[in-house]
């Protein structure tokens, strides 16, 4: 079962249980609000007479009120010499659909108002520092042993016929780093001396 409703002068196809963010509607987390019914579908029957969908509801509970993303509204006229630039950021509201015509869904748990800073965390105790420096110097120990197997595992490959993009792909399965806009001869450099 769906519904297409309209808010803010768009729509928006619900189903119970979604979550999106609509313009701002007035209210605070946990309220409930009822939405413009435009087109429902419930599986078997298609709804669009409006004297039917007068009928009908669907029911949003506000999760939270927000900021949308920063938008950048830039004017110029050329020849000019006249340029503003401005930032926008929309008032929204994220809704949870909770019913749609008589299907609901789990209502989500309301945001916290205010969460609470966490304390700064205490030092460790001395005693237990030692303890974690033998478990570094444990795993040091063991990185040689799997690399050397993984060498031995590994097929040796032909770099200089893969292209830049299939080599890219190699690095990433083999959680090498490779730096930012380097060419095909710094790739391949950089693949061999991490093995």
């Amino acid at each position: 079962m769906y519904a297409i409703v309209k808010t803010g002068g768009k729509q928006y196809t619900v189903k119970p249980g979604d979550v999106l963010d609509v313009e701002k509607i007035e209210g605070e987390a946990g309220d409930k609000v009822s939405l413009d019914v435009l087109f429902l579908n419930d599986g078997s029957n298609v709804i669009t007479d409006a004297g039917a969908l007068a009928k009908t509801n669907v029911t949003a509970e506000i999760i939270d009120q927000h900021k949308g993303d920063k938008q950048i509204v830039f004017k110029f006229k050329k020849r000019k010499g006249y340029k503003r630039t401005r930032g926008h950021r929309q008032q929204l509201t994220r809704l949870c659909i909770v019913d749609v015509n008589g299907t609901k869904a789990a209502a989500p748990a309301p945001k916290k108002a205010a969460a609470a800073k966490p304390a700064k965390a205490e030092k460790p105790a001395k005693a237990a520092k030692p303890a974690a420096e033998k478990s570094a110097k444990a795993e040091k120990a063991a990185k040689p042993a799997k690399t050397e197997a993984k060498k031995a595992a590994k097929p040796s490959v032909d770099f200089s016929k893969m292209t830049v993009a299939e080599l890219k792909d190699y690095a990433k399965e083999h959680d090498i780093k490779l730096p930012s806009g380097a060419r095909k001869a710094d790739i391949i450099e950089t693949i061999t001396s991490a093995e």
